[in-house]
């Protein structure tokens, strides 16, 4: 059975200079930090990797974060793979649970996340289901 689980996320990124040899632009890393609300209530680190181009509306990112707190109720933690790419403007977004990276009482746990934006302001929508792995 899947469960659905929703709410507020504040995100700060912070930069991170790539090595001396590197001077493509066009890429950026960061280090982000997240503090999750709601249904999840949790914190991340993790690190994102972007990519820009000449053209308006086009660039790609991936990215990797540990969650780690409560999830309706049940302690641990879990990692999340992000890739997005937006073609002229046009995104497509995945965000899935790596398989085998939950701990605690969150072992067994797989899933996909939905990032919301509205006026400037984060959500999550996570659709998720919990094996009897324990």
């Amino acid at each position: 059975m899947t469960t659905k689980a929703t709410g507020p996320f504040t995100v700060k990124m912070t930069p991170i200079a790539w090595s001396e040899s590197t001077t493509d632009h066009d890429l950026a890393r960061f280090l982000l930090e997240k503090e999750l609300h709601g249904d999840l209530e949790a914190t991340s680190t993790g690190q994102m990797l972007t990519a820009g181009t000449v053209e308006k509306g086009s660039a790609g990112y991936v990215a990797i974060e540990k969650v780690t707190g409560t999830l309706h109720g049940r302690k641990g933690s879990f990692i999340l793979q992000h890739s997005a790419t937006m073609n002229r403007g046009n995104p497509t977004l995945s965000i899935t649970v790596v398989p085998d990276s939950g701990t605690g009482e969150l072992t067994g746990l797989a899933g996909d996340m939905n990032i919301l934006r509205d006026e400037g302001k984060h959500a999550y929508e996570f659709h998720y289901t919990l094996s009897s792995i324990q």
